[in-house]
């Protein structure tokens, strides 16, 4: 094991070994991989452990520097173990170099990466750590989906639970969910308009450059109008108009797009460092039937490439990005499988109505991502849960908050709410 120290925190690597398949213990293994943060001053103490569960799918656990935000919270109280889900950074990675064999081979296996696998990795890893006591959980957006997967599984893992941004919809279909959705994203795009409405021509102006002339990324890809768009999905996060509009207005030089522009263009669009989102992203809401490109079936007329004012698109996956993103090619054959696939179904709405695991969970009202009035039917439906419904933060409220959504839910799980 690796141990890094840093002023406030002292960080441990642990590496486990898991079966690809829980079905079958006895076959192929991946590694998934965990760091440890703990106050160096409380390392040597009896703490409760909690697990940190990131959003995504596809995304690697946060790289901390400081024993800050929501981790320098957990930290007074808590060993923090922080997970890198299959497939992600260090955990055996899906990346197109370790693509083998046939794209039914790659779809059969991606099958294993689901929120039911990841339990199952938790509950291996939560016995090996803590000497098979409960631990506690915090769900970050997927990470949420996560353990009410965990709450229908194994909830004798669990102590406590809190979720930010998070509560899916138990039966919804990833069609009940772009049906919720693409609404709430035209609702942020026409705030992101009136906050800086000289960025529709320029959106606009971008678009007609796009429509009459190819125009590369830096790494070879062609920018066309509909990648342009999901530059939108930063409209769910805190910052994230702000951001879209300083890339925006920075992105002309000498009646060309700028160097600039195209390098950021490339880096929030081109999946690089997250495939996997892109490949299992629709799956999340699979609930015994294939998804069959729901985002792409439901997409509405007024967000088409060619209307004016050109919208900007939330995280919606399409099947044209596994042609016009270099990243995403090798996967095509086997998402387009995945896309056709059926599913089990992930939570068990009778257990969780049982459920007796203190839950907390912060349910922002104007959530981009993750529609409100699911997440408040879900509220209703699982046991022991108490929801705050709030809109002072957006989607990465536990990020950016300092602590105080983190510590507002320990606060409701102890009872101090």
């Amino acid at each position: 094991m690796t141990t890094v120290h840093l002023p406030g925190l002292t960080l441990t690597d642990h590496t486990f070994t898991v079966p690809l398949d829980h079905a079958d213990p006895a076959g192929e293994t991946i590694e998934v991989f965990a760091r440890e943060a703990v106050d160096p001053a409380r390392r040597d103490h009896d703490l409760p452990w909690l697990l940190f569960l990131q959003g995504g799918p596809g995304g690697r656990s946060p790289r901390p520097t400081a024993a800050d935000g929501w981790l320098g919270h957990a930290l007074k109280t808590h060993r923090v173990l922080l997970l890198d889900q299959r497939g992600t950074g260090r955990s055996t990675p899906v990346t197109a170099a370790a693509l083998t064999g046939t794209p039914a081979r790659t779809a059969a296996r991606l099958r294993h990466f689901r929120a039911d696998a990841i339990v199952a990795d938790a509950e291996h890893i939560r016995r090996a750590l803590t000497g098979d006591r409960p631990w506690e959980t915090l769900g970050q957006s997927y990470g949420g989906f996560i353990t009410l997967t965990y709450l229908s599984q194994a909830p004798e893992g669990l102590r406590a639970c809190y979720i930010t941004g998070g509560l899916p919809g138990l039966t919804a279909t990833a069609d009940d969910v772009y049906t919720r959705t693409y609404p709430r994203v035209r609702a942020k795009a026409d705030r992101y308009f009136t906050r800086y409405p000289a960025d529709r021509a320029r959106l606009d102006a971008i678009a007609d450059h796009l429509r009459d002339r190819r125009v590369l990324l830096p790494d070879g890809d062609e920018l066309t109008v509909r990648r342009l768009q999901t530059l939108g999905m930063e409209l769910g996060t805190g910052d994230g108009a702000h951001r879209l509009h300083w890339l925006l207005e920075d992105a002309w030089s000498g009646g060309e797009l700028s160097d600039a522009f195209r390098y950021q263009v490339m880096n929030a669009t081109g999946f690089v460092a997250n495939p996997l989102y892109a490949v299992m992203h629709e799956s999340i809401y699979a609930q015994g039937a294939a998804t069959a490109w729901a985002a792409h079936r439901l997409l509405p007329p007024d967000f088409a490439e060619t209307a004016r004012p050109l919208l900007p698109t939330g995280e919606m996956i399409h099947p044209w990005m596994f042609d016009d993103i270099a990243a995403l090619r090798p996967f095509k054959e086997a998402a387009h499988l995945l896309a056709a696939a059926d599913w089990p179904a992930l939570y068990d709405p009778v257990r969780l109505a049982a459920n007796r695991v203190p839950v907390a969970a912060a349910v922002y009202y104007d959530d981009m991502y993750v529609d409100e009035r699911l997440s408040a039917e879900t509220a209703a439906a699982v046991g022991n849960l108490r929801a705050w419904v709030t809109n002072e933060w957006e989607h990465d409220g536990v990020r950016v908050s300092g602590g105080r959504v983190l510590a507002r839910l320990m606060d409701m799980v102890s009872g101090r709410l």
